[in-house]
């Protein structure tokens, strides 16, 4: 039986050397892997062998080691067998060699530990005299309430998703890292078809011992939450799947149960409810997963990456259907490839809110469908409906409308350059389209601009030379400045840290988590840092200020005074006590303070943008 399992990064190999050597002195028995595991194929037979014969799994958890899906897979089986037991740390310790702890996922796993490898080895050994036996890998199916949806192909390439939902489902568990102390509805959001209901299901399946309560399934047009005598048996899971676009928020709202002790995920399409609790929004599978699922390369780049058309295409390849063949299927005339593939009419699902939207919707999706694969702008639907008669301002509101509803439904994705149509959704509306005189008017409206003047009735058109024009604000930059400004409000330097009181160390990772997050925030709104000039007040600006000018120099000059105070601290002192312990940490606790002014002036210029003016009241 090996006492420790050491799971790490090939990155990390030098590293992680010197903890290995100090866990053997200690008188440890460490298993290593050093050969390779396949990507998406799960464990191997001797990783799994070696996992089921180890006490503990030890995870060197930098910022490269959620990258690397072997990894991945080495902790979702520990942490579940922890999680069996009644304890996910029970059998799943971690060394975050970070001055942070954000990147680390669940969330019950960011107490993480500090030190010199021969310290880490004691606290190891101290730990496994609680661990007599190897860890349980058989895991018991959760209790199921309600009917669970039947899926079609093999799970891959979404175990840093399944992370991301438990972490959000159990934020309130771990107050000190994540400030919440009650838990809050969690939405999984995404286009028709991507992958939510599957992501949903596996988790169920793999995490259901986090809810002793039982998993309790239902859809959004008949809504059960769990009552009654089981919720005296511990939290529960409650999944409500296919949320409706276009709920009231009360309505929505009243979706989630309200009992303190069942966890709610909601499955939308709709990206109208950001105001309900957490939110993840599902992309593409990335493209070595898809090319597993799908069957090839071609047919991943043919449905750019959708979960439930791979699903579909995989299954027909594997069953010995010619790649070739099938992408050719997709674009023939008739009944659909997928709906055949499927036996059901799902490409009408995946376009049923385009069907029953406003007009100016319809006819925003059929100028997009007339420009894929390029994105489609605002200024490009405007100029297409100028084109076909419409007054310019009249042109003008009818695409901000239309645009707004489409990204709203999750049928348009903010994307470089404008909206992107995903290439299914485009299959699916040509196959559906309910007026294909009105789309052949506006397809050839549309390509009869490309290249054309840089104005039609005072509308930028696209192909002409758009830098003269002015730009107004986009979306995705006002969009961009209010996640920004939430996640501002709540940090350490805009909320002062109590006097002699909470912990520095939970300060400057909160404020270290600030870069990840703003880069995040940008990359997913495709707002950029462009050189060489940013403009001043923009998105791009006040994000630079905010990382380079405000945060760069503060957490530059008291992270390595920090981490070498951290080093010295004795076993039987607490991190706590050994933090008021240093000389330095009024000096830091003023600085700190110092941070808020600056941050509350980046604070109210993105308010400025968003047009919100959550969080002014606290900062002003």
């Amino acid at each position: 039986m090996w006492d420790v399992f050491l799971s790490y990064s090939r990155r990390d190999a030098d590293l992680v050397r010197p903890l290995y050597r100090a866990l053997s002195e200690a008188g440890l028995k460490v298993f290593t892997d050093e050969s390779a595991v396949a990507g998406f194929a799960g464990i191997s037979e001797t990783i799994r062998r070696a996992l089921a014969e180890s006490r503990v799994l030890l995870a060197y958890y930098s910022t490269g080691y959620p990258e690397r899906p072997a990894c991945q897979w080495e902790l979702t089986a520990a942490f579940l067998a922890g999680l069996s037991e009644g304890d996910p740390r029970r059998r799943v310790l971690v060394v975050n060699p970070e001055p942070f702890t954000d990147h680390i996922h669940p969330v019950e796993l960011r107490d993480t530990r500090h030190g010199r490898a021969e310290e880490l080895a004691s606290d190891i050994v101290r730990h496994l005299r609680q661990v007599p036996g190897p860890m349980p890998l058989e895991i018991k199916p959760p209790q199921i309430h309600g009917v669970l949806p039947a899926v079609v192909g093999e799970f891959t390439g979404r175990l840093p998703e399944l992370w991301w939902l438990h972490s959000a489902l159990h934020a309130q568990e771990a107050p000190l890292v994540t400030g919440r102390t009650v838990a809050r509805p969690v939405q999984l959001r995404g286009m028709p078809g991507i992958g939510k209901t599957r992501l949903a299901r596996e988790y169920a399946m793999r995490f259901g011992a986090a809810f002793p309560g039982g998993v309790h399934w239902a859809r959004a047009d008949a809504p059960c939450p769990p009552a009654g005598d089981l919720l005296g048996n511990g939290p529960c899971l409650y999944i409500v799947d296919d949320v409706p676009c276009g709920l009231p928020p009360r309505a929505a709202a009243e979706l989630a149960a309200p009992h303190p002790a069942v966890r709610t995920l909601l499955l939308t399409r709709s990206r109208a409810y950001g105001g309900l609790g957490e939110h993840l929004d599902l992309e593409p599978l990335p493209q070595e997963a898809a090319a597993v699922l799908g069957g090839g390369s071609d047919v991943v780049y043919a449905v750019g990456g959708h979960a439930g058309a791979l699903a579909l295409l995989g299954r027909a390849v594997h069953a010995g259907q010619d790649a070739t063949s099938l992408v050719a299927g997709l674009y023939e005339p008739g009944r659909s490839l997928l709906d055949l593939l499927a036996g059901e009419e799902i490409t009408a699902d995946y376009v049923r809110d385009a069907l029953t939207s406003p007009g100016e919707a319809r006819d925003v999706l059929r100028c997009a469908g007339a420009r894929f694969p390029l994105p489609v702008t605002e200024a490009d639907a405007a100029a297409a409906f100028a084109a076909d008669g419409l007054r310019p301002a009249v042109a003008r509101r009818r695409a901000a409308a239309g645009l707004a509803e489409l990204t709203a439904r999750g049928l348009l994705e903010p994307s470089p350059g404008g909206h992107r149509l995903h290439p299914v959704i485009d299959h699916a509306w040509r196959h559906h389209e309910p007026e294909p005189a009105r789309a052949e008017v506006l397809r050839r409206t549309v390509l009869s601009l490309l290249g054309a003047a840089t104005t039609l009735g005072g509308v930028p058109v696209p192909g002409g030379r758009r830098e003269t024009a002015p730009m107004a604000m986009s979306e995705a930059e006002r969009m961009a400045a209010f996640d920004l400004q939430v996640e501002l409000v709540s940090r350490i330097g805009v909320q002062p840290l109590p006097a002699d009181g909470g912990s520095l160390r939970e300060a400057l990772t909160s404020l270290n988590s600030l870069f990840s997050f703003t880069r995040d925030t940008l990359h997913r709104y495709s707002v950029g840092l462009q050189a060489p000039a940013l403009a001043p007040d923009s998105v791009q600006e006040l994000a630079d200020r905010l990382l380079n000018v405000v945060l760069r120099p503060f957490t530059t000059e008291w992270h390595p005074r920090l981490l070498d105070w951290e080093a010295r601290r004795a076993p039987d002192t607490g991190p706590l006590d050994h933090e008021r312990a240093w000389e330095q940490a009024p000096a830091m606790r003023a600085a700190l303070v110092g941070l808020q002014a600056p941050l509350q002036e980046v604070t109210a210029a993105l308010a400025t943008i968003s047009g919100a003016d959550f969080g002014l009241s606290a900062t002003g």
